[in-house]
């Protein structure tokens, strides 16, 4: 059910006001009773992540990525003169 804000004319009273949306507008203020209550138009309602995620936390920092790529980089090329290594032993072995 969302939530409404309403402002007096006559007194200048403003309170919000938690009703269903089929619900009949108000139109006697609280305060003074007089019939001047009107509803305001509001901004709407903010979106509301719940749950896990969507956090700044997260998400990997800059120092973490970078630390990944050098890591990955070092690993990739270990392996590649592995790769040679067994080239060349698997090429002698033929003869």
């Amino acid at each position: 059910m969302p939530t409404y804000d309403y402002a007096c004319r006559a007194c200048g009273h403003e309170f919000e006001l938690f009703q269903s949306i089929n619900a009949s507008v108000k139109r006697k203020c609280p305060e003074c009773g007089k019939n001047q209550l009107q509803r305001l138009i509001g901004a709407g309602a903010a979106v509301v992540f719940s749950g896990s995620g969507f956090y700044q936390t997260d998400y990997r920092s800059e120092s973490y990525k970078k630390a990944a790529k050098a890591d990955k980089a070092s690993s990739s090329s270990g392996s590649s003169e592995s790769s040679k290594k067994t080239e060349k032993s698997s090429s002698q072995k033929e003869p």
